[in-house]
């Protein structure tokens, strides 16, 4: 799916909502700073792309774009690009449609 060219910005490439592949999915979420990603996003808000605000103070900015650019492409989340700033939201209507279940089984065994 391509991105939009609407005022509020324009999504960047994703798959649409039937091409979500369960294998690309739980392969992006195989990784910790992803699945730390996924909490945060959990929360439904639009958020943007700082490593300080998402926890991630410690990683190298490009880094935090390439497990954010993981999650995208599988189809975990959005990514509207509004001028030079990026705001990503899970899509979390489009994985509970395709995958029933998944994302609260996911969240509830990341409760500490």
């Amino acid at each position: 799916m391509s991105g939009d060219g609407d005022d509020a910005g324009a999504l960047l490439d994703q798959p649409g909502s039937g091409e979500i592949e369960l294998v690309k999915v739980l392969h992006a979420l195989g990784d910790p700073t992803r699945l730390h990603l996924l909490r945060i996003y959990a929360s439904g808000e639009q958020c943007d792309c700082s490593s300080e605000r998402l926890g991630l103070g410690h990683l190298h900015k490009s880094t935090v774009s390439h497990h954010m650019r993981i999650m995208r492409e599988a189809g975990i989340t959005s990514t509207r690009v509004v001028g030079r700033n990026r705001y990503v939201q899970l899509r979390r209507a489009d994985l509970d449609a395709r995958f029933p279940g998944l994302l609260d089984a996911l969240l509830k065994s990341l409760e500490v």
